[in-house]
């Protein structure tokens, strides 16, 4: 750990909240002296205390001991590029337009990698008016089922979260020329083309 990058971090995230070296000391019940010392770069932070800095600073304990915050490329939020990520344990769903640190029941979680339908992780469509008429054969069991559906398009995503003993379908509105992706609580992410 450098404490010059860590203690130049915690300057400027401290400078970002609009924050003195006191008031940030009053938050985490330690002196003001011992923030100037970190910025200064004469020590770091204790273990015990990276918890509270974190909370304070509104930043990831690991980005702290960094002692860098690297920005993401800009991407223009194209959808295109929607990555999905899962909770192994919750089942939570969360999607980033590029990549992320994204963490859930105290774990990180990669992207899902989505895979061509096939099986029972295929799906028919039928149009009917303006809706898009989606049939799986899929169980929808509480300990094995689809998850979510997301149509995607370079511009928009219409998420339906489906949960377990639900019935195996579903009506959405028709958007344009996209992908459908959906998620197995067992066997990650599925697409196909619409």
């Amino acid at each position: 750990m450098d404490c010059n990058k860590v203690g130049k971090l915690i300057f400027a995230l401290r400078k970002e909240k609009g924050m003195t070296q006191r008031q940030l000391a009053e938050r985490m019940n330690i002196s003001d002296k011992t923030i100037s010392k970190w910025e200064r770069g004469l020590g770091c932070p204790d273990v015990s205390l990276l918890h509270d800095l974190s909370v304070a600073l509104n930043v990831n304990i690991e980005k702290i001991l960094l002692g860098d915050l690297e920005p993401n490329n800009i991407d223009g939020g194209n959808m295109k590029r929607l990555k999905f990520y899962m909770c192994p344990n919750c089942g939570n769903v969360i999607t980033a337009t590029s990549d992320a640190e994204v963490c859930c029941c105290g774990r990180k979680m990669a992207p899902l990698v989505p895979k061509p339908a096939e099986g029972e992780h295929c799906f028919s469509m039928e149009y009917i008016e303006n809706d898009l008429y989606i049939t799986f054969p899929h169980e929808m069991k509480k300990d094995h089922y689809i998850s979510f559906i997301a149509y995607v398009t370079y511009d928009k995503v219409l998420f339906v979260k489906l949960y377990p003993e639900q019935g195996s379908e579903l009506r959405i509105p028709r958007l344009s020329k996209g992908k459908l992706y959906f998620g197995c609580s067992k066997h990650g992410l599925w697409v196909n083309e619409v």
